[in-house]
């Protein structure tokens, strides 16, 4: 039977950006009793994130605000002011890059993105039929000038980076990104992935005042303040922006739940801190590690450390060694990137734990 497929659909290979540890426990027949390799937070929520979510059972059976206007009101508030006419919530920053996409991007246009980035913003470009135009990292960071060049080659109205980096934990000044953006043609969209904002240092981000019409920046909510599996991250951009965002986004996406667990998240800024700061010891417990263990930590403004071990064939073998111990980690998958393994920061106990099991693997492998 001839299925309706668009071309678009019909040509593309039946993959997912990301292949989840369930999946993987599915095919080992058993649990990970180390979670490490999604970046997400293995810290909890605040408490008053779990009394939020607790007092909204009452409410599930009602829609959540499409317009998210109590949340967004108070996400500009956290952010100095900003207006809620420059602000849009989304199911996580994943499916804002695929808003974003959709937004300016026709079948066969050209986009620009870095080789070896997020992956999941590759797939919402082949989703909709974009011609992905992928630029080398340098020395482990995105490369600015090689974006700059590709965008003006290409012509492409759409250029993606994120800023401190996944996968390599990299990070640019904010005066670098402010430079880049302002060096690109007035007709080009920049996506700034911001999801690892809270553990940036300082001066990593260009300044909030900094307000270029080009430019969309996206945060979230699932890293620092642990709600990833609620899904609600969020875009800051020119207000002509988030209202052609709002012609074509799902208005329902973001649940009950996720809002007032993002409204109470940020009445807890103290949570926050204290879960950014044992961030901060946990990757100076895995670079002295990854030192001991004759490897090279790279330099991290995320909640995880990407480790050199050397070369892309030891590093599938420890990734494969680690999840015959229960323990899931990953690695980039583009080379020069993958040499390296990435290791996401937990609590001391787990990082003790993971040490104890890598500390002779990789004496072995």
């Amino acid at each position: 039977m001839p299925t309706p497929f668009t071309p678009i659909v019909a040509g593309l290979p039946a993959t997912i950006p990301f292949v989840g540890p369930e999946a993987i426990e599915r095919r080992i027949g058993r649990g990970f009793a180390l979670r490490l390799g999604a970046n997400e937070s293995l810290f909890g929520v605040s408490p008053k994130v779990e009394a939020a979510i607790g007092a909204e059972v009452a409410r599930a059976g009602w829609y959540g605000d499409p317009e998210a206007f109590e949340l967004r009101t108070k996400v500009g508030q956290s952010l100095g002011g900003i207006g809620v006419d420059r602000l849009v919530m989304g199911a996580g920053i994943d499916e804002l890059l695929g808003v974003l996409v959709r937004l300016v991007t026709e079948p066969g246009d050209p986009v620009v993105t870095s080789k070896g980035a997020y992956p999941t913003f590759n797939y919402h470009v082949a989703g909709f039929g974009g011609r992905l135009v992928a630029v080398p990292y340098r020395d482990d960071k995105e490369d600015l000038d090689a974006l700059a060049d590709a965008v003006r080659r290409e012509g492409a109205k759409l250029v993606y980076l994120s800023n401190p980096d996944n996968p390599m934990g990299s990070w640019h000044e904010g005066a670098a990104i402010e430079g880049f953006v302002q060096s690109l043609p007035e007709t080009t969209l920049v996506v700034l992935d911001e999801a690892y904002a809270e553990f940036a240092p300082e001066g990593a981000l260009p300044v909030l005042a900094f307000t270029d019409p080009r430019m969309v920046r996206l945060r979230t909510f699932s890293k620092a303040h642990g709600l990833a599996g609620l899904r609600i991250g969020y875009a800051m951009a020119d207000p002509e922006v988030i209202r052609a965002i709002g012609k074509i986004r799902n208005h329902f996406g973001v649940n009950r739940f996720a809002q007032a667990a993002a409204m109470a998240a940020l009445d807890d800024p103290a949570f926050t801190t204290g879960v950014v700061t044992e961030v901060g010891r946990g990757r100076a417990d895995y670079a002295g590690l990854a030192s001991e263990c004759g490897m090279t930590p790279l330099p991290s403004a995320t909640n995880f450390v990407t480790i050199d071990v050397g070369g892309p064939e030891r590093a599938v073998a420890l990734l494969q060694a680690l999840e015959a111990e229960a323990v899931f980690i990953r690695m980039p998958g583009v080379a020069p990137l993958n040499r390296c393994i990435r290791v996401t920061v937990g609590p001391a106990a787990d990082r003790a734990r993971f040490a104890e099991i890598f500390r002779p693997l990789s004496r072995r492998v």
